[in-house]
């Protein structure tokens, strides 16, 4: 899925999909954390790519949540 696919999808998510949704991009992140942290992390990109989907997340929470 395209970036742009992505972002359609979160926007019409609800606020406590979006909610569940940080939390599992979270999770996601400890896991990549530890790989790191044992070498064992195969693409370093990724890392980088949930980093700026947790911000995206974030930033459509304020969003909703501002518009409420």
């Amino acid at each position: 899925m395209k970036r742009s696919e992505a972002k359609k999808a979160l926007k019409a998510k609800s606020a406590a999909e979006l909610g569940t949704e940080l939390a599992a991009l979270y999770k996601e992140q400890f896991g990549l954390r530890m790989q790191k942290a044992t070498q064992q992390l195969s693409n370093p990109g990724k890392l980088k790519d949930v980093r700026r989907g947790i911000a995206r997340v974030k930033t459509l929470i304020g969003q909703k949540a501002g518009q409420a």
